[in-house]
């Protein structure tokens, strides 16, 4: 059987037509043509060989998806099968993938925005973003604003005729606020807006953002989508047109090329998404419980409760609660310290979506001075949510009972 320059581009045709959780295990697969391999090549060539006139040295303005495979930074094949998966997955026409999620919404603030445009951001997100959002792009000339996006009449009131793009989180990173996507996306297209939103916490096995309306959705692949914790990696999904512009000028321009080593590792994890973020949803479940009894905390989030302030919405969004919690104790910074030292199953650490359970204090006179700087209403806001800090956990695989019990160790 003779080998093709490449599998067509795009989302792969399917023939049958697949629920998510199984287009998590064959969205955009296709066996090796030569040896019927099933599982997707690892192809480590960073070159490839061509037919002279196939293509330029520019990547401007072109699609690059529809060109042979030539230099690994524009494309890469396992990489290009990453990147169906993820399409198939989110119902999306076409997928970026890039080196970490931080370079993914750089991608798509520097691939739409230029001097002279608006950004509205929300005013809670991921620390990277909103830094990136409210230090770098100013530079540029892109004037931003943050606000609180779960208050569509603060959106219709942030919206200015330069407004290009309204970037949201949901849930959003630490305080599990969420943000009503489709209310979010009629505001935003009656005015001309595009809506990209990070929906790393959900993933699609809780909430699929372009159903809602989003045209862009965005992942740190690195946390819940990988889930194993060893592998970097970022995404945009959306559009094919939008996709293709990002393509040509982020994904070529600013270099942040996803690895086709992280690539094939993350779709090894992603092949036991479903499952892995069923049993972490459950787990998160009988903790959120547990902590909600336990006399030393004070406060706990988890947006499967019924007692989350956004419950309708998290109902009629979200398919399951989330594997992310948050609780509030009355003195963080102590607990903190006998949580590092009395943890033995879950794992004191900053980063999140692991297969292992991890938590960490995240205070708020800390995040404020550092990253979102709110005074007045805006903290009050904040405070409403987080206190003077929330210990962020991260629920993994583990037997909960064994989590429980590291819980009231920990919590003494």
């Amino acid at each position: 059987m003779e080998l093709t320059s490449q599998p067509l581009p795009g989302v792969a045709h399917e023939d049958v037509p697949m629920r998510p959780a199984t287009r998590a295990l064959d969205g955009g697969l296709r066996p090796d043509p030569v040896t019927g391999a099933i599982a997707p090549n690892l192809v480590a060539s960073v070159n490839n060989v061509f037919v002279p006139g196939a293509a330029g040295f520019s990547a401007e303005g072109a699609d690059l998806t529809d060109l042979p495979y030539l230099y690994a930074r524009w494309t890469n094949p396992t990489v290009r099968a990453l990147e169906a998966r993820l399409a198939s997955l989110e119902g999306g026409e076409e997928a970026l993938c890039t080196a970490t999620g931080v370079a993914a919404i750089a991608a798509v603030f520097f691939g739409l925005l230029k001097a002279g445009d608006h950004l509205v951001v929300s005013e809670v997100c991921y620390a990277g973003a909103f830094e990136l959002a409210t230090r770098i792009l100013p530079d540029f000339g892109i004037s931003v604003s943050a606000v609180d996006l779960s208050d569509l009449e603060a959106v219709r009131a942030a919206i200015r005729p330069e407004t290009r793009l309204i970037h949201a989180e949901s849930p959003c990173n630490p305080i599990l606020r969420l943000t009503d996507l489709r209310g979010l996306s009629e505001i935003a297209h009656a005015a001309g807006v595009l809506v990209s939103v990070d929906s790393t916490l959900a993933t699609p096995v809780i909430t699929r953002p372009l159903e809602h309306g989003v045209d862009l959705v965005i992942h740190s692949l690195t946390k819940f989508m990988n889930g194993h914790g060893d592998a970097l990696g970022g995404a945009v999904i959306g559009g094919k047109a939008l996709i293709a512009r990002l393509r040509s000028r982020s994904g070529v321009y600013l270099g942040a090329t996803l690895s086709a080593q992280n690539a094939w590792a993350i779709l090894r994890g992603i092949d036991t998404l479903f499952p892995r973020l069923r049993t972490s949803c459950a787990n998160a479940a009988v903790l959120a419980g547990f902590l909600a009894s336990h006399p030393k905390v004070t406060k706990v989030t988890w947006p499967g409760a019924e007692d989350h302030p956004q419950r309708a919405l998290a109902l009629r969004q979200m398919d399951l609660g989330g594997g992310m919690i948050t609780f509030q104790v009355a003195e963080p910074h102590a607990m903190a310290r006998a949580m590092a030292e009395r943890l033995r199953v879950i794992h004191y650490a900053f980063s999140l979506g692991h297969q292992r359970s991890i938590c960490v204090l995240i205070p708020t006179a800390e995040i404020q001075a550092s990253t979102f700087r709110m005074e007045g209403a805006a903290l009050e806001r904040y405070r409403t949510w987080a206190g003077e800090g929330v210990f962020r956990l991260s629920v993994g695989l583990e037997d909960p009972a064994d989590l429980v019990e590291d819980l009231a160790r920990a919590l003494g």
